[in-house]
């Protein structure tokens, strides 16, 4: 059993984030909680607090079912859908090419195959959007399908663990849609030109969520940590991402006689894993035309699994500013510099010419493909110590940039 302090206060903020609170997806009750308590603990550590709210949706579903002839088949409710009950014919279509020709108005669409190979990225979403995936909205709107299930096979690389995964999720698309397993997909497949019975138990809820935002000094030529406080709704979110937060409130708590230069603001996002990244569009709206204000970004996710290293990776930092970095880092055991990874918040400020780094996980990977958005995402996978370690690291770092 430890007796550092510090790590102690990090299993207790795990143990309160992932498993005290049930749900921290954001639109929810639990998400509100957790943002409420990190906000307590920012402030009780000296640190101005502000928590700007914001609309966004939160979900409500009890699962779907269909039937096709006496056979019952195994689906699971796209996120954000809306509901649904409908009797219809099912079609399918296999690629792009296969739905533009497909009159699929009034029916069941059945995507599968190359299709169904990737998420589609979310019609508004701002930071990464493919042309093929605006096609293939823009075609089932015109295309008007009653719904969509989709039959997805594993794709770790892009949709992390989740075995199937939601090919729709989406608060902006209105077709209701839900999806199973390519299997499931292939022993549907027998029923296309016959009529089904599918029905989806969801309906969307308006909400409010909001970042936490804590600071201290000379908010120009700020440092700005950042990590994303909600989590998928499967999950109990450690590594994805408590760990992150939890870093930053241990710092916060080493920083209670920081003399403020530079200047540190503590962002905690709220909907790195929501549709709409309401909390990424708040704070930049919220900082229209003085983002050069920020000298650097540093964001935490993925932070603290028990094997491997911890890795670092820079995005458009001056080479002065790398060279402290590394070799402020270079003294810290196991704080190693790591390959470039392009899915986290931090590409916020780098897309803003802002210079950033991230920190997380050198196995990130297979922690990736195996645990992340999955019920295995829990805290006997974190070790309290490498947090620890972590916020002691940042700590010294920060004088020096």
């Amino acid at each position: 059993m430890t007796t550092d302090p510090l790590c102690i206060q990090a299993e207790k903020h795990l143990q309160h984030l992932c498993l005290d609170i049930p749900n921290r997806s954001l639109g929810s009750a639990g998400n509100r909680t957790a943002t409420a308590y990190v906000a307590e603990v920012l402030a009780a550590a000296g640190f101005e607090v502000d928590c700007p709210e914001f609309a966004c949706l939160d979900w409500i579903h009890e699962g779907a079912s269909l039937s096709a002839g006496r056979e019952n088949f195994n689906l699971q409710v796209g996120p954000y859908s809306q509901g649904c009950q409908v009797r219809a014919r099912l079609v399918a279509a296999g690629s792009v090419a296969e739905l533009e020709a497909l009159p699929a108005g009034g029916k069941v669409l059945l995507l599968h195959g190359e299709i169904a190979r990737e998420q589609l990225m979310p019609k508004n979403f701002p930071f990464y959007n493919p042309e093929e995936h605006q096609l293939i909205y823009r075609l089932l709107e015109e295309k008007q399908p009653l719904a969509v299930i989709a039959a997805t096979q594993r794709n770790p690389e892009l949709a992390g663990a989740l075995y199937p995964f939601p090919l729709i999720e989406d608060g902006d698309f209105d077709i209701p849609s839900a999806y199973m397993t390519d299997e499931e997909g292939r022993h549907l497949a027998k029923f296309i030109g016959q009529e089904v019975a599918l029905e989806i138990r969801s309906r969307r809820s308006p909400a409010t969520g909001c970042n936490v935002l804590a600071s201290r000094g000379d908010a120009h030529g700020r440092v700005v940590l950042s990590a994303h406080i909600d989590a998928k709704p499967t999950t109990p979110g450690a590594l994805d991402n408590a760990t992150g937060v939890t870093t930053l409130l241990l710092l916060a708590d080493l920083l209670r006689d920081y003399a403020g230069d530079p200047g540190v603001e503590i962002f905690i996002v709220n909907g790195e894993d929501h549709y709409s990244a309401a909390g990424e569009f708040d704070y930049l709206k919220r900082n229209a035309g003085k983002l050069d204000e920020i000298r650097l970004n540093i964001n935490l996710d993925g932070v603290g699994y028990r094997q491997g290293s911890t890795a670092y990776s820079l995005y458009g930092v001056p080479d002065e500013m790398a060279v402290q970095i590394r070799q402020s880092f270079a003294t810290q055991p196991g704080l190693v510099e790591g390959e470039l990874w392009y899915q986290g918040d931090h590409m916020m400020f780098f897309q803003n010419q802002v210079p950033a780094m991230a920190i997380t996980s050198g196995e990130m990977a297979p922690l990736w493909a195996e645990i992340a958005h999955t019920a295995h995402d829990r805290p006997e996978l974190v070790d309290p110590e490498r947090l620890a370690a972590l916020g002691r690291a940042l700590q010294a770092l920060l004088p020096l940039l």
